[in-house]
């Protein structure tokens, strides 16, 4: 009877113990099946549109496909049925400790155990997670990791998981160990994977991702760190970090790297506290913890705020710090995920009573392209901290309402400048000097006027909404006419070159206008087809998010910085000779003289530093890092205004041109007028402009 017992035992233990077995692996295919897009269709589990006429703000929903419990809302937009929240899940408490209360009960029994005293009733049903973790796992919650990371990352399960996190930190928050953290993040990472990330947004509880990271710094609130170990948990999507410290410890800081949602590289993140906050604390022994997420910025939503514009996207790591009560100062270094001129960096903390970023919280102490520095002050409030890509500042409106008005007066004084040329060209055409130097004229007005139209059509040009194609066009064109404007510019360099120092032998016209458009025109489409033929084939001509050259990749922006650079350069040389040229100055000069060569000098530099395009200079100082605004304001006015410049000194100071408009205008009065005014010289001029 005794041996009957035991293999009746044995048996039952076996059958068991395969059963459970076999549970585990049909609930892994399932799974495996949900994972493969191809089997979507398969499951029903996302629904294509609901049934019935889409009509505009009209809602339905449709339950989810087993094994999955809830259902899935749809909006009528643009005449589709689009998926506007989901709360599809296949956890419970039951689930997640099913297997584990079986399993548990089963392995007590042995053969030697007799029949009778084998409890094969069923279990207790756990009625909280807390209860489930202290039954099961008290020493680590592993118990709940495998069947939380075998489920699918559904919008429901999503807010399941932070849920079940939460009631973990509220409910078990004593004596949590290294071991428990680990666990604790493992369940975290799951939900923050870049595979998760886009289905957050049908969450429809908003608040569940500050829910999240509030529960995760709670939990580690009450974190004890038993050694010296820095590194506590190194999750792909949540890192954990601690150590001791006291009084005489000198400065200390914690260093991440994570791979944000849509990067593949790694984004670097520093906590350094500082050597003075450190001498704060008493003399035992505190110890201080921080948390980094690459993927939390992604989806942490704030509460609406009528006077802030959302949403305002995270441009970093979110940081988390966790120290005694008597320091309040950190000091955060985030490297930038949009690293481009004019991604601005906005140093914030997140107020957790508030769910909202807090500007006062954090001071931006510098800025650089790829990185920022921000001090912070730590409360328990604000104990999360990040950059926001700012919303147009101050500075940037500044600098968008000089180039605005400068670009409108710009493009009109062009067009007149244009009219005046058509109107005097035979009055003031009289040597081949002057005939090349009014051609000059009005190539630099013509090239000037169509970059800047084009230019105003990019900048208004939507990348995303928009053929790549016509991006590359209108950057081909900016670029072209840009250059143009700076090798005309040359060439009325070397025109004021060839007046002075070339006196008695002077070129046909027909040869220097030859010169004169292959140096205007012929060189700068040179340079931007090239550019083009090899940058296009890699998608790397034009910056990913405006419509010109790029720099980040392929460096296609020197292809217009350059060839500007060395122009300027060469036509500051002229200037300098024309300075010397004009000075002239004779024996025993009295000041009057010299005070008159001043002003003849200052006057011909005045005219050829708009002409020659030697304001663009000042773009050099515009690219160093952390240059200061009024530098900024200077390139902005010069530059946005050059075409009103080019009117003023290139014609309307122009004493030819101004005594041809005379003489035409006298005539349009009457015949009578024009003996009068026949007397006027036309060679009065200036004699630099003649050259």
């Amino acid at each position: 009877m005794k041996t009957q017992l035991t293999t009746i035992c044995c048996l039952m233990l076996f059958l068991a113990t395969e059963c459970s077995h076999y549970r585990i692996q049909i609930h892994r295919k399932d799974r495996d099946k949900l994972q493969h897009p191809e089997e979507k269709s398969k499951t029903g589990r996302i629904q294509e549109k609901c049934l019935g006429p889409c009509i505009t703000s009209f809602n339905c929903s449709q339950p989810c496909a087993q094994p999955f419990r809830g259902e899935i809302g749809y909006t009528c937009s643009q005449n589709k049925w689009q998926k506007s929240t989901e709360t599809c899940t296949s956890l419970s408490v039951e689930i997640i400790f099913k297997d584990l209360n079986s399993a548990t009960r089963l392995s007590v029994a042995a053969p030697s155990i007799p029949l009778h005293v084998l409890d094969l009733r069923a279990p207790e049903p756990i009625e909280s997670v807390a209860q489930g973790i202290r039954k099961n796992c008290p020493w680590d919650y592993a118990c709940i990791i495998e069947v939380v990371k075998s489920s699918e990352a559904t919008s429901g399960n999503i807010a399941f998981i932070v849920q079940l996190l939460k009631n973990i930190s509220t409910d078990l928050p004593h004596n949590v160990t290294q071991e428990k953290m680990k666990s604790y993040s493992e369940v975290a990472n799951h939900i923050l994977d870049t595979a998760a990330i886009s289905n957050w947004a049908f969450i429809p509880n908003k608040n569940s991702s500050s829910d999240l990271l509030q529960s995760v710094n709670d939990f580690a609130q009450h974190l004890n760190i038993q050694n010296e170990s820095e590194n506590i948990v190194d999750e792909p999507f949540i890192q954990t970090k601690g150590f001791h410290i006291s009084h005489n410890t000198s400065e200390k800081s914690f260093r991440f790297s994570g791979n944000m949602y849509n990067t593949t590289e790694g984004i670097l993140g520093v906590i350094e506290i500082p050597k003075e906050e450190l001498r704060k604390l008493l003399p035992n022994t505190s110890q201080a913890i921080s948390i980094a997420f690459p993927t939390l910025g992604a989806v942490l939503k704030e509460a609406h705020l009528q006077n802030v514009s959302l949403p305002r996207p995270v441009n970093g790591l979110v940081l988390s710090v966790i120290l005694p009560e008597r320091l309040q100062q950190v000091f955060l270094t985030f490297e930038k995920i949009n690293k481009s001129q004019s991604a601005r960096a906005q140093c914030v903390g997140w107020h957790s009573r508030k769910r909202r970023w807090d500007e006062n919280a954090c001071a931006k102490t510098w800025e650089m392209k790829n990185s920022v520095k921000c001090r912070c002050n730590y409360t328990n409030a604000v104990m999360s901290f990040s950059i926001l890509m700012s919303p147009i500042s101050i500075d940037d409106k500044i600098l968008d309402y000089i180039t605005c008005i400068g670009l409108s007066v710009s493009i009109l004084s062009l067009v007149l400048c244009l009219l005046i040329e058509a109107t005097v060209w035979s009055r003031v055409v009289v040597t081949e000097i002057s005939y090349m130097r009014h051609v000059c004229i009005v190539n630099i007005a013509v090239s000037l006027l169509t970059a800047n139209v084009w230019f105003i059509i990019s900048s208004n040009f939507s990348k995303k909404a928009q053929d790549y194609k016509w991006c590359v066009a209108m950057t081909f064109f900016s670029h072209f006419f840009y250059l143009s404007l700076f090798f005309w510019m040359f060439f009325k360099a070397l025109l004021i070159l060839y007046g002075i120092l070339v006196v008695f032998h002077r070129m046909m016209k027909s040869r220097m206008m030859a010169i004169g458009f292959v140096i205007g025109y012929g060189f700068p489409l040179i340079i931007a087809a090239t550019t083009v033929a090899i940058t296009v084939p890699k998608k790397g001509y034009t910056r990913h998010d405006a419509c010109w050259l790029n720099w980040d990749n392929t460096k296609a922006l020197l292809a217009f910085a350059i060839p500007a650079l060395v122009i300027v350069a060469v036509n500051l040389l002229v200037v300098l000779v024309v300075a010397v040229n004009t000075q002239r100055p004779f024996i025993g000069s009295s000041k009057s003289q010299d005070v008159a060569i001043i002003r003849r000098i200052s006057k011909n530099v005045a005219i050829l530093t708009p002409l020659l395009g030697l304001t663009w200079g000042f773009g050099i100082a515009t690219l160093i890092d952390g240059t200061s605004l009024i530098f900024h304001i200077i390139f902005a006015l010069l530059n946005a205004f050059q075409g009103f410049f080019i009117l003023l000194f290139g014609t309307i100071m122009d004493h030819k041109i101004r005594d041809a408009l005379k003489i035409k205008m006298s005539s349009l009065k009457g015949p009578s007028r024009v003996a009068e005014n026949a007397s006027l010289s036309p060679t009065n001029g200036s004699k630099l402009m003649n050259r």
